[in-house]
């Protein structure tokens, strides 16, 4: 989903964190086609590409038929591999009550992690002119950018649901029954 997914965390990435986690986002790359959807884009590029083959070859210019065919399987092989470098890449945000986390993956495993104060983290979203928003995160002179994978309404979500996060974390509200005004 090209959507950042806020919720709690569970499993073996819960239990490496410390502390209860307070917000949670992960970014992946839009991914407009399933499996189901690849196999029907696979079977009208392969029934397209055997259509204009066989016509011609009925037109006697047979070499044709070689190069529809590598075209064709050039065409699939690099859908494929784009589906196979948006399924592995993302980017997992995990603020606790100590630090926030950053933990990136790309499209051919490699994983990153980055750890901010989240106290001292500036939440900026840079606008480009013509091109998508910055979201960068700022800590005493280092900068991060994230939401790398994610489009302009995406980023603007991002941006909305972290800084709130953030805002909670910096000034908590205290709930202290024996300090209410007593209702009569």
């Amino acid at each position: 989903m090209a959507n950042p997914q806020v919720g709690p965390q569970t499993g073996t990435q819960a239990s490496s964190l410390a502390g209860p986690i307070l917000f949670e986002a992960i970014c992946t790359p839009p991914r407009s086609l399933d499996a189901r959807g690849l196999r029907i884009v696979a079977g009208v590029v392969v029934t397209a590409s055997a259509a204009i083959g066989l016509l011609f070859v009925a037109l006697g210019a047979w070499p044709v038929l070689g190069f529809t065919g590598l075209e064709a399987a050039l065409v699939l092989g690099l859908l494929a591999l784009h589906r196979r470098w948006s399924l592995r890449a993302m980017e997992v945000l995990v603020l606790t009550g100590d630090r926030l986390t950053i933990r990136r993956t790309d499209f051919q495993g490699r994983r990153e992690e980055v750890r901010i104060d989240p106290y001292w983290a500036q939440l900026r979203l840079e606008e480009r002119p013509g091109r998508v928003a910055l979201l960068v995160l700022r800590q005493r002179g280092h900068a991060v950018e994230i939401g790398k994978l994610l489009g302009d309404e995406q980023k603007r979500d991002l941006a909305g649901a972290l800084g709130e996060a953030l805002r909670r974390w910096r000034d908590p509200v205290f709930d202290n029954p024996q300090l209410r005004e007593p209702s009569d």
